[in-house]
């Protein structure tokens, strides 16, 4: 005999598992020939009406629940073997137990055992709604007769989110068909009836209650003393979103308490800059668990004169790499993970400034060179360009607007050019060039004629 507890998410990719408080158990009873062999005081098949019936009797009281039962293996004799032989026999609902509890009273076995087909049946029992916590709890023998294998189901199912690892407790089972479950899910092995009552507890304690942990974000030193980072935990099978929090030091100065549902195996991102990551993380049921990552950081910021800059980004990546990591304001603080950093400042020409160092605790800061402005001046519009005198080469910094005949901008001090041709004039050597140079905190005017 077979107990296996299967929990699922129905939720989209926002729906985060602390919005859900609905549980939903869907109850897949083995009905073949098989559960009339005899198993220490009666057939497995009374003896798993009898659990059945007392787990029920526990959930009666339990709220925010609804429960429904499939069967299989109870509709057709073998010979011949239906291997279609599965039914939603009640629908989910609140306060059904006595109905569920009526059918599986009246069930006699009879037929083949399905296990595949039903589990992928299963899947589909539940209401369309993206605030529930699906939970599906399978009892057989652990037979499959047909070609199914609940072992490529269930790890399909799980890589698509629908359902999570199961758990497997296995009754009076041989040694060779405990090793074929290992690969369905957590397997527990009751060896007599008492043992199954105690190991049924344990599993639907676990399949409906959270456990607790904590994520130390460790600095420099080793100690879990950074925090006010959101962290988002992922299901690792399937990739949904289940957690979203901020990271919280509580009154004592130490990471408070997250409250998480134990059965899926976690990945947590800290979405430091840039993020850190923790790829498998798996929680005991009942114990609190502790897990840590390195994530020291410390503080940038760029200072410019705001009234000449108005609006000003500058562009954050790691040393020696193009990926952007941030587009931050000037004048703003922001954390970083310790390390080296290059950084584009979006002024006219670009600057860009590299190696720059982030430690621990310390604030790191940039001054940029407070810029000058020119205004140019033409006659008529036309096509231009402003370069910049650099390493004896000219850079280009920006194109003027062809339809503009008087233009403003605002650039960092050195020696530049301007290059411009008449919008109607059909000939380049009739281009004009002129050079000029920024100072800080001063304008120029400059007539292109």
């Amino acid at each position: 005999l077979i107990f296996v507890i299967k929990v699922s998410f129905a939720q989209q990719v926002t729906q985060t598992d602390q919005n859900i408080k609905l549980t939903r158990i869907l109850f897949v009873f083995d009905a073949s020939q098989s559960m009339l062999a005899k198993w220490e005081t009666d057939s497995k098949m009374n003896i798993a009406k009898k659990m059945l019936n007392t787990l029920l009797d526990s959930l009666a009281k339990v709220d925010d629940i609804e429960l429904a039962l499939r069967v299989y293996g109870h509709q057709y004799a073998v010979p011949p073997q239906r291997c279609d032989d599965t039914r939603l026999e009640v629908s989910f609902s609140k306060n059904n137990i006595d109905k569920i509890k009526g059918t599986i009273n009246k069930l006699q076995a009879q037929g083949t055992t399905p296990i595949a087909k039903s589990l992928e049946s299963a899947a589909l029992d539940f209401p369309k709604s993206t605030k529930s916590r699906n939970i599906i709890i399978l009892i057989t023998d652990g037979i499959e007769a047909c070609d199914g294998d609940p072992c490529a189901v269930s790890l399909a199912l799980q890589k698509q989110g629908i359902i999570l690892k199961p758990f497997v407790i296995g009754v009076g089972l041989d040694l060779e068909f405990k090793k074929t479950f290992e690969c369905v899910g957590q397997y527990f092995d009751a060896a007599n009836e008492t043992q199954f009552k105690e190991v049924l507890g344990i599993v639907i304690s676990q399949a409906l209650n959270n456990t607790s942990m904590q994520v130390n974000l460790l600095d420099k030193a080793g100690n879990p003393t950074e925090t006010d980072v959101n962290m988002t935990f992922y299901d690792k099978h399937s990739g949904k979103i289940k957690y979203n929090f901020i990271h919280t030091l509580n009154n004592r100065g130490v990471p408070d308490t997250l409250i998480l549902d134990p059965l899926p195996t976690y990945k947590l991102v800290a979405h430091t800059i840039p993020p850190v990551f923790i790829d498998s993380i798996k929680l005991t049921p009942g114990k609190h668990t502790v897990v840590a990552t390195d994530a020291p950081q410390g503080y940038l910021i760029v200072k410019a004169n705001i009234q000449q800059y108005k609006e000003l980004d500058f562009i954050v990546r790691q040393k020696g790499k193009m990926p952007t990591l941030n587009v931050q304001n000037v004048n703003y603080t922001e954390k970083y993970i310790v390390g080296s950093y290059d950084i584009e400042v979006l002024t006219l020409p670009r600057l860009l400034i590299n190696d720059i160092d982030i430690a621990q605790n310390h604030t790191t800061t940039v001054r940029i060179p407070d810029p000058g402005m020119v205004t140019f001046m033409t006659d008529a519009p036309g096509y231009g360009s402003v370069l910049l005198e650099k390493d004896n080469k000219l850079e280009w910094v920006i194109n003027l607007d062809i339809e503009l005949t008087k233009q403003t901008f605002t650039l960092l001090p050195g020696n530049y050019q301007v290059v411009w041709r008449g919008k109607n004039v059909k000939r380049s050597m009739n281009s004009i060039t002129k050079s000029f140079k920024i100072v800080s905190r001063s304008s120029i005017p400059l007539y292109i004629k």
